[in-house]
């Protein structure tokens, strides 16, 4: 069968390789549809510090059953997306109940081979169906990241909401909040995403790029500053901004890495008694939450796909995505 192999940084290629066999406990599947996110990217770029070549990248799937096994509630022709990530089970975090912060987690594409090739196998717990088409499905594991920052956030319709970048996990992070009722703030410097945002859930949107960010939030918020920030982006200058713009007694929540050390003042840290979180990955509730999303049609789908290609054209879009990545929002690769 046909898969997509980075053999290194720069180097992606169609291959040949062996077909999957199924598991116990397992089905196997056809790959559908691949959503490109910007982990597939930095490993594209060899920036991934988690990911050893050659590597078959690929994690946001929407696949149809071909083989159930024993497994007769999941009969041939369903429709799936899935859960790519494996915990240990042992360690401090899966003890907790929290394997989505698993010390050594492997998720699909980055710590093992990933599903942007023409079958998978995959463990029976980890697939969700739902009444949504491929494209849908391709987008439920992206948007579950922004929605479990929303969770870890703990935010409730009463809360205002500001949410630092209007890409692919921020637009989840603004369809989670919007739809437990939040008013949402988007914050981009681009104004194609932030109308995007807008049909996510969006009331208001900030180009900080064009207008002063403090100024416009202390206007939105009768100078309090919002009740919680979520942080999509990954820039030292956006991890700062969040803490200072928070609203005293709010909540920070970190979804992006920033790729070099960050220097605070730390005062506003405790002047402000600030509740401040990392969120990682994501739950099997978020994925049940988004579907819900998803199947209410409250996310603008058509408009936050920019770009489609078919299985052989994903190393040149690698390479476009590379060179010029204010182009796009979301990728999605036809596979079958």
């Amino acid at each position: 069968m046909k898969a997509i192999v980075l053999e290194g940084p720069g180097k992606a290629d169609v291959q040949e390789v062996a077909e999957p066999r199924r598991g116990e406990g397992e089905l196997l599947l056809r790959v559908r549809k691949i959503g490109l996110c910007g982990s597939d990217l930095n490993s594209y770029r060899g920036r991934n510090p988690l990911v050893s070549y050659p590597r078959i990248p690929g994690h946001e799937i929407a696949a149809t059953v071909v083989d159930g096994g024993s497994h007769a509630e999941w009969p041939v022709g369903t429709n799936v997306t899935l859960s790519p990530y494996r915990g240990c089970g042992i360690c401090a975090a899966c003890e907790r109940g929290r394997p989505n912060a698993c010390k050594d987690n492997e998720t699909l594409g980055v710590q093992r081979d990933g599903a942007l090739t023409e079958f998978i196998s995959a463990p029976v717990e980890k697939l969700f169906r739902a009444d949504l088409s491929l494209k849908e499905l391709c987008l439920v594991e992206p948007l579950t990241v922004g929605f479990h920052a929303v969770g870890r956030g703990r935010v409730t319709a009463v809360d205002t909401v500001a949410v630092f970048g209007c890409g692919g996990v921020g637009l989840g992070a603004i369809a989670g909040a919007a739809f437990r009722g939040a008013r949402v703030i988007g914050i981009d410097v681009d104004d194609v995403k932030l109308e995007t945002a807008r049909g996510a859930g969006a009331a208001e949107g900030v180009n900080s790029k064009a207008s002063d960010l403090h100024e416009r939030l202390a206007e939105l918020t009768d100078g309090r500053g919002p009740d919680v920030v979520i942080e999509a982006i990954g820039l030292p200058a956006t991890y700062r901004a969040a803490v200072d713009e928070v609203a005293y007694a709010g909540r920070v929540v970190y979804i992006g890495w920033a790729k070099e050390p960050v220097a605070y003042e730390t005062r506003p840290f405790v002047h402000k008694e600030l509740d401040i979180m990392g969120s990682r990955n994501a739950m099997p509730e978020d994925f049940r939450e988004v579907i819900r999303m998803l199947e209410a049609k409250r996310f603008p789908v058509e408009e936050a796909v920019t770009h489609t290609v078919r299985l052989h054209q994903t190393p040149s879009i690698l390479e476009a995505w590379n060179r010029e990545p204010e182009r796009f929002t979301k990728i999605m690769v036809d596979v079958s």
